[in-house]
């Protein structure tokens, strides 16, 4: 059996003149060595060898397409647009590979990848043909075949179904999370629909939303008091000019008092210059 050294430390006692105090000991060990994983390094060398085609297979058929495309338009904007055949299929093989536990969700980026890869293969055999050379066409396609062909055989070694059972309850786990999702961006929406409304209701009532509240009334002992506020009338709420009119007829007449009865009866909000403003038109009529 393989063994390798590791270094290792511990705290020890260490005492000099009577006085102990616990220090650092560095010391070797022969640990076992675990036995070469192969199938792992087989499996990555395979990988690493899958992406280096993927990345030879994009510079063949840019080169091929981009070639192709610059019959009619600039070079910059053809190789841009060559570009695009092979990665959309490679793209469509990495949402594969991120749903390699759900077969159902994998079908759709499986599909979308095989029509793609068709698409790229029938660009590059159509410049062999354009170009008098339908053999090298034909070989230049076949390219983008073998490396769609090498990635899909690597991801269905990675890919590890689910039993029915298990994939079902991952889906109800899935939709749930989902679902806790979704609702964020719903509260999200309903909020902000009701600050729209809270604003438009501010906006056609004349009322400030920052306005402070009313400071809690300290009752006022009964001799001090200047007089007796009324009380609200048992029908209907009041308006703010309907209140002022009833504390003048019950002789409430300081503006104060006014204000305190607007509050009390009308609106808890009222701004002491709605009811001041009120307050002296009502004066002037009467």
């Amino acid at each position: 059996m393989k063994t390798r050294t590791v270094r290792r430390s511990q705290l020890v006692p260490h005492t000099i003149d009577g006085r102990t105090e616990l220090v650092l000991d560095t010391y070797e060990v022969a640990v076992p060595v675990p036995p070469r994983d192969w199938d792992r390094t087989v499996l990555t060398t395979v990988t690493t060898a899958a992406a280096l085609i993927g990345a030879a297979c994009i510079v063949w058929s840019t080169a091929s397409i981009g070639d192709l495309l610059t019959r009619v338009t600039v070079a910059p904007a053809a190789y841009a647009a060559a570009a695009v055949f092979d990665l959309v299929w490679l793209s469509c093989m990495a949402l594969e590979w991120l749903a390699r536990y759900d077969q159902a969700r994998a079908a759709l980026p499986r599909r979308a990848g095989y029509v793609a890869l068709a698409i790229a293969m029938a660009a590059v055999g159509t410049h062999g043909w354009i170009a008098d050379q339908a053999a090298i066409g034909i070989v230049g396609a076949a390219v983008s075949g073998l490396a769609k062909t090498m990635w899909t055989v690597v991801l269905r070694h990675h890919a590890k179904p689910l039993d029915p059972r298990t994939q079902q309850w991952v889906d109800k786990q899935r939709a749930e999370a989902g679902g806790r999702l979704a609702m964020v961006a719903v509260r999200r929406e309903l909020t902000r629909a009701e600050a729209l409304v809270e604003a438009e209701r501010l906006a056609i009532s004349g009322d400030s939303a920052d306005a402070p509240e009313a400071p809690p009334e300290t009752p006022e002992p009964e001799e001090n008091a200047p007089e007796v506020e009324a009380e609200a009338r048992p029908y209907g709420p009041m308006t703010i000019t309907d209140a002022v009119r009833t504390a003048l007829s019950t002789n409430i007449t300081d503006p104060e008092a006014v204000l305190r009865y607007v509050r009390k009866v009308a609106d808890a909000n009222a701004k002491e210059e709605s009811v001041t403003r009120t307050l002296r038109m009502l004066r002037k009529t009467s």
